[in-house]
């Protein structure tokens, strides 16, 4: 007939159906589950879900109805679609009661992150291959999980802090010239008949280690920086470049030096051991001639003025770092005095790299160079679960109030943060992120940038008594480390690396801070 509907099927397009398809899809159907959280440790909890059978019987339906309406199921002994629903439901229940328990496996876990007070500091310790939905009953499963420490946060406004100040003489903004340009000039050997040593100097010497009569180890020719500390890949000589000033061609200097807490060798951890200097050298650095071109293309000024200024910029950025690192000491021996902090020793050691990332992150952000940056590294890294749990238990206050003031970081801030990151370097914000996002930096950059959020609020409502910078402060205010990657007790590991830092310089080539 010409007037018969040819689609008689398809419904107009106000129906119910149209409105229905465009509609919000519904929200998932809750799970009943209940949760039992217990405390197995410091910092960890035993938790144990049991979900209801309802619901996981009704996945189950679900899917075998989706597999008797799919197209033919294969079933030995029938022919296609022939088979009873029972015998469906007995072929084909492994691959369904997979897909159901991965399914109730993630909405519940989900659930189980939205309904409690969980605050997990790495993924549980929960093996899916190892879980089974039972044949009849409810669906239980269990794990540990690390979760942070749990403690109350006193009032953290209107503290009272000592704040370190210092105004920087010309001598000591020479020397940090001297440092800047140190990697462009050239190394000559140092007049003088004979030549004596002196902090900056670059010696070459001879080197035995040992603990009383033992002798642990032997370094022939070694070149290293003079700096108030030295510090080996598994020990520091603290008073390294008191003890070696004056010495001489043939002069012999023994110093200590404090070994790792984290050495191989348990009998030696943190012992004193007794290293012999021979020296037979003693260069200097020849500073480079402040060209045009090496203060455009290394230090982005263009004049010898320019240039003094930028040097006055870093000491002064690295002041505000030392007053930050005091400050944060100082907040949390008043906020968090009092509260319980053990924390288990395998969690300090699988924070400790992340530790020590966020570490370098501030360094960067203070203006350190790479050689100062590798030896304050290098000083963290022989207690490394000391410094860990130090900079942990700033991190959870820190955190915490975060949380108290809603403090969030949004796209905006790590992007201003990189493109400040990058102007810094003379790198493009491209560049920057990409290696940052290769090296697995970008969780320590938010971390950094949330934590110093919540420090400004603290110190913004704080108190300062300011007191003159100690020598202490001052030589660690300036980083003055050199490192080598020699150790004194060759064969035993040292404190773990830390992928983000920058290579170290050589046994045999200068290294400074």
């Amino acid at each position: 007939m010409a007037d018969e509907d040819p689609t008689p099927d398809t419904p107009p397009a106000d129906t119910t159906d149209a409105a229905t398809a465009t509609a919000e899809p519904e929200a998932p159907v809750k799970l009943v589950q209940t949760v039992e959280i217990k405390d197995v440790g410091p910092c960890k909890k035993h938790i144990k879900v049991t979900v209801d059978r309802k619901q996981i019987d009704e996945r189950f339906d679900e899917k075998f109805t989706e597999i008797v309406r799919s197209d033919q199921p294969s079933v030995r002994g029938f022919r296609p679609g022939k088979a009873p629903r029972k015998m469906i439901e007995r072929v084909y229940r492994d691959t369904v009661a997979d897909e159901v328990k991965s399914q109730v496996l993630m909405a519940s876990l989900e659930q189980l992150a939205d309904e409690q007070s969980i605050s997990p500091l790495s993924p549980p310790d929960l093996d899916p291959g190892r879980i089974e939905i039972p044949k009849e009953g409810a669906f239980v499963y269990e794990f540990d999980i690390e979760v942070r420490p749990e403690f109350d946060l006193p009032d953290y406004k209107g503290l009272k802090l000592r704040r370190p100040t210092h105004t920087f003489t010309p001598a000591e903004a020479e020397r940090e010239k001297r440092r800047l340009l140190e990697p462009y000039g050239q190394l000559v050997p140092k007049d003088g008949n004979p030549p004596t040593v002196e902090l900056d100097d670059t010696v070459t010497a001879d080197v035995e280690i040992r603990y009383g009569d033992r002798l642990l180890n032997t370094l022939k020719e070694v070149r290293f920086k003079v700096e108030p500390r030295l510090a080996l890949s598994d020990g520091v000589a603290e008073d390294f470049g008191k003890t070696m000033a004056g010495a001489k061609p043939g002069d012999v200097r023994t110093v200590d030096i404090t070994l790792s807490q984290e050495l191989g060798a348990e009998a030696l951890r943190g012992r004193t051991v007794q290293a012999t200097f021979t020296v037979h050298d003693v260069k200097t650095t020849r500073p480079p001639e402040l060209t045009r071109d090496l203060l455009e293309d290394r230090f982005g000024v263009s004049t010898p003025e320019s240039f003094d200024e930028l040097v006055g910029t870093l000491l002064e950025r690295r002041l505000e770092y030392t007053q930050r690192q005091e400050a944060r000491k100082q907040v949390l021996e008043q906020i968090a005095g009092a509260a319980n902090w053990e924390l288990p020793q395998d969690m300090l050691r699988r924070q400790a790299r992340k530790t020590l990332a966020r570490r370098v992150m501030e360094m960067k952000n203070a203006g350190m160079t790479d050689p100062q940056i590798a030896g304050r590294r290098r000083l963290l890294e022989q207690d490394v679960l000391q410094s860990t749990a130090a900079a942990l238990k700033e991190h959870f206050v820190l955190q915490k109030v975060a949380e108290v003031e809603k403090l969030e970081i949004e796209d905006e801030d790590l992007d201003a943060e990189i493109d400040r990151i990058a102007d810094q370097s003379g790198e493009s914000p491209r560049k920057v992120r990409a290696r940052m996002e290769k090296e697995d930096l970008m969780e320590a950059l938010a971390t950094d940038l949330l934590e110093r959020k919540a420090l400004d609020l603290v110190l913004a409502s704080a108190s300062y008594e300011d007191y003159e910078l100690s020598p202490e402060q001052k030589s660690e205010q300036a980083a003055e480390v050199a490192t080598v990657t020699a150790q004194a007790v060759p064969g035993e590991e040292g404190a773990p690396a830390d992928p983000t830092a920058p290579p170290e310089p050589a046994a045999d080539a200068p290294a400074g801070g």
